[in-house]
């Protein structure tokens, strides 16, 4: 995993966890929206990384073959 999927999926826990304490309901759906935004953020830093290691693997085997 990279330092950004943690850093957003932590932030989208924090944000969970700001929703579950607030009392009023627009603080709780703010709360929830910016959880998502997070989570969507971290699956498309995941995204991006299994994209870039299929990449990398992909280029290395070139590499090989044209050796």
């Amino acid at each position: 995993m990279s330092v950004q999927h943690d850093f957003y999926t932590a932030r989208a826990t924090e944000a969970r966890a700001d929703a579950d304490k607030a009392n009023l309901a627009n603080v709780k759906e703010r709360c929830l929206r910016a959880a998502e935004a997070w989570e969507a953020m971290a699956a498309r830093a995941q995204r991006t990384d299994t994209h870039r290691a299929t990449a990398a693997a992909a280029k290395a085997a070139g590499a090989e073959a044209a050796a």
